[in-house]
């Protein structure tokens, strides 16, 4: 429930354009509070949820994200704003777009308008954004989402909203947002995707104040039942045989692989009008904390970089961190490889990573039972397998008896934080393990990236993803590597990894 209070602080700032930005924080911020990541995104302060308008312009990497300054739990929708050179050291700036007349701003992208095809000059950058006007919602009407357009023609540090919004009005669903908009080198026009209820409306422009529809994408036989499709994106990318394809990330707040929220894909051919999937979807990640996952447009020598929150709307207003909710997950590079003509997204840690790595021990020709002591809060872990031969058990623990659990076998990977911690915040947290079945695929490597509360293990260099929060009340300690038939372990490597934030942060 949004209290009064909050409802006045948002209408003020709406009324007097208020900038609302870090000073407003009364709590001191070192970065070091509790559950607090140290090599992940974080808003110093209140809510967080999606990645918005993720766009590489001259040397940085921007991140907007669905915010809201007043509370730590969702409300009125801004965007907040922060910036990169690297992907992991991340400077704070001012809220990029505020709620107005039209309504909040739920999530979109950005682009780098080159050619001045808008008229806000060469080079500006633009938001496309979704207008919710919540008036219009509680009214019980269907028409309540827009797209407005904002720019900016100083690299990102202030917005102009265009007089006009919005530039595309609701076609009638009561689910009508988050565009993700590129530019069509074959068309010379920009495309828009956009989720609408249960399927993908894909849009064209000339200069991204007026957009044509063009075709609705929702594929016969697709899986039943999801949740409302949101935070679409639609990109080409080449396998390594030269051949191009695309792909279309759908996201999904309901009925994920493991409950609630999920990204999956699609693969196929678009020609600027239609989108054609040639396979069935797979889900991009079997954890319950990867949600919202989209890519960066305009980066160098056609990298494709994604994003995505880490939570879950089963229990994302109730996680025990304070004075803010939500993080980002690592930055991830995809690669699109082809085998048997079927498609698969793998994805790497981006390479600059390895900058915040120190090794601590490597060891090989392990025979389990395996086990170190070593503080695991921040780490990097790679385990080298010959093959599976009995379900291999993986333990991180602390001497409170708290352990989260991954288990290997040749069918499935599952992932257990039932005794992780801190779980009696929501029923759904840890009332039952999370499965990424292998489909076959032989697991030769284990990688783990552990940040204070998070785990993001990628099998095979990036051919399967399962991310998960968990909240011990004291740092992990003991790694353990259990397996009935003493298995031996090809190579064991344990990296520290270092804090992004400066331990002596204080409020701007």
């Amino acid at each position: 429930m949004i209290t009064l209070q909050h409802k006045l602080g948002s209408f003020f700032c709406i009324l007097f354009g208020m900038q609302l930005g870090l000073s407003q924080i009364t709590t001191p911020l070192t970065y070091q509070e509790p559950y607090r990541l140290q090599y992940h995104f974080s808003p110093p302060a209140n809510w967080m949820n999606d990645p918005n308008g993720l766009v590489y312009f001259k040397g940085t990497y921007h991140l907007f994200y669905q915010y809201y300054p007043d509370g730590m739990v969702w409300g009125p929708m801004h965007w907040g704003h922060a910036v990169s050179h690297d992907l992991l050291h991340w400077e704070h700036l001012p809220i990029a777009l505020y709620p107005d007349s039209l309504g909040w701003i739920f999530s979109g992208s950005a682009v780098v308008d080159s050619q001045n095809t808008a008229g806000f000059g060469k080079d500006a950058l633009v938001a496309i954004f979704t207008y919710h006007n919540d008036a219009i919602w509680k009214a019980g009407k269907k028409n309540t989402e827009s797209q407005g357009i904002a720019y900016s023609i100083d690299e990102g540090k202030t917005w102009i909203k265009y007089a006009d919004n919005p530039v595309l009005n609701n076609s009638g669903e009561q689910d009508f947002r988050d565009p993700k908009v590129f530019w069509n080198t074959t068309l010379a026009q920009w495309n828009m995707v956009l989720a609408a209820g249960n399927r993908i409306k894909i849009y064209r422009s000339a200069d991204l104040k007026h957009w044509q529809f063009e075709s609705d994408f929702k594929p016969e036989g697709d899986v039943p039942k999801l949740g409302v499709w949101e935070c679409p994106d639609l990109f080409p990318m080449t396998v390594p045989s030269g051949e191009v394809k695309w792909v279309m990330l759908v996201n999904h707040g309901d009925k994920g692989p493991n409950g609630g929220s999920g990204t999956r894909y699609f693969v196929g051919d678009f020609d600027g009008k239609t989108f054609r999937a040639h396979q069935a979807s797979h889900w991009l990640d079997y954890g319950t904390d990867f949600y919202a996952a989209v890519t960066y447009s305009n980066v160098p020598d056609g990298k494709r970089i994604l994003l995505g929150w880490m939570s879950n709307w089963q229990y994302a207003t109730q996680v025990p961190t304070s004075p803010w909710r939500s993080s980002m997950t690592l930055p991830r590079n995809l690669i699109l490889v082809e085998d048997k003509g079927q498609y698969a997204l793998h994805q790497q840690m981006i390479p600059e990573l390895a900058t915040l790595t120190s090794p601590v021990h490597t060891w090989e020709s392990v025979r389990t039972p395996f086990e170190t002591t070593a503080i695991l809060s921040q780490a990097s872990i790679r385990i080298e397998l010959d093959e599976v031969e009995s379900d291999i058990q993986v333990e991180l623990s602390n001497m409170n008896g708290e352990v989260y659990t991954l288990i290997l076998s040749k069918e499935q990977l599952s992932s257990n934080r039932q005794h992780s911690g801190v779980v009696d915040f929501n029923a759904a947290f840890a009332a039952k393990p999370q499965i990424m079945p292998l489909g076959g695929l032989k697991i030769k490597v284990i990688e783990m990236q552990l940040d204070q509360t998070s785990i993001e293990v990628l099998l095979n260099d990036g051919a399967l993803s399962l991310t998960n929060l968990y909240f011990p009340k004291t740092p992990y300690t003991q790694l353990r590597i259990l397996n009935a038939a003493h298995q031996s372990i090809k190579k064991i490597s344990l990296n520290t990894v270092k804090s992004v934030w400066d331990p002596n942060l204080k409020k701007s």
